[in-house]
């Protein structure tokens, strides 16, 4: 017999409290968490689920990879959550909490993980360009997205920075990262200028002596997350740019990573500047670039020797006509 569903989700509040104080888990995971089980709730209420049992658990993975298209690494973070939930339920000795399935559930495999999407420099300068600086709003926008490319910030960082954050006379801001990493990052003189500039027009914002908050909108509030967003895929759209997968926030974040190992720096010194806990999350990126790949190739002695007839008009080229 396993736990029945009002038994099982009537505790997620106490278990947000708990991993929020005991463990000081980011806002942005809580509520990561909450969406997870929220959708976990969901299924078995239109599924008619009466108990959390394994078949039950099973037909949710092949939900979420059938009919919600989730990778790997999507259902595994999921199965985490409900694993983690699970445990706070043993702890809180929940009647059945120990015949909980999700520690009995294989993690699904995530297959080879492809160089994450990212932007040349011309497509961020174009990007960048297209942002109106000759607005207050504008000026913030601008340093705010400069800055997630520039020092490769998540949004949730950018987020969470605060005057205090930056220190103007060493170039240096303090980042909070994910499970509250702090890195200081350096500051780029062209960055240390855009930051200045935003600093300027801050003064004119809302009630911003009173806000500690480094990015704030216009009604003097802690610029949101969702804001940010929005605003960045209106910047897209007026933007023009033409790419083979959407353009977010993140891929911002992606493109100075990119960009910093097609400039062969060291991966532990991206690790160290990206804020990730170890080296898995780094080599993703530690892939050629296609202008890379293209340059290999042409030092091919038979592409060679195919480019020095082509130059010399030695090689003459013959298509068949088609025939049906």
């Amino acid at each position: 017999m396993g736990v029945g569903i009002t038994d099982f989700f009537n505790h997620i509040e106490s278990f947000m409290e708990y991993r929020s104080t005991v463990y000081e888990i980011s806002d942005q995971t809580i509520k990561s968490n909450r969406c997870d089980l929220k959708l976990f709730e969901n299924f078995m209420d239109e599924n008619q689920h009466q108990t959390i049992t394994g078949p039950a658990v099973m037909d949710f993975q092949n939900y979420l990879k059938t009919q919600r298209k989730n990778c790997g690494g999507s259902l595994n973070r999921k199965l985490f959550t409900l694993r983690s939930y699970s445990n706070y339920l043993r702890l809180q000795e929940v009647d059945n909490a120990e015949k909980l399935p999700f520690h009995n559930i294989l993690k699904v495999r995530q297959g080879y993980r492809n160089r994450p999407d990212a932007l040349t420099a011309n497509q961020i300068k174009q990007l960048l360009e297209t942002i109106d600086r000759s607005a207050c709003l504008g000026v913030r926008d601008y340093a705010i997205y400069a800055l997630m490319y520039l020092c490769g910030l998540r949004i949730g960082e950018v987020f969470g920075l605060d005057l205090t954050s930056m220190d103007l006379k060493t170039k240096k801001i303090t980042v909070t990262g994910k499970g509250r990493r702090i890195r200081t990052l350096h500051l780029s003189d062209e960055l240390f200028q855009i930051l200045s500039e935003y600093l300027a027009v801050r003064t004119f914002f809302y009630q911003n002596e009173h806000r500690n908050a480094l990015f704030i909108s216009k009604k003097g509030n802690r610029l949101a997350i969702r804001t940010m967003e929005d605003n960045f895929k209106k910047i897209v759209v007026k933007s023009g740019l033409q790419t083979r997968f959407n353009v977010s926030c993140h891929t911002l974040r992606h493109s100075f990573a990119s960009h910093l190992n097609d400039k062969e720096v060291d991966m532990l010194v991206i690790k160290s500047l990206m804020g990730h806990s170890t080296t898995r999350s780094t080599e993703i990126y530690i892939h050629p670039s296609m202008q890379k790949v293209r340059q290999a190739m042409e030092k091919l002695p038979g592409v060679i020797f195919m480019n020095e007839l082509i130059k010399k008009g030695g090689a003459v080229f013959s298509f068949q006509e088609l025939r049906t």
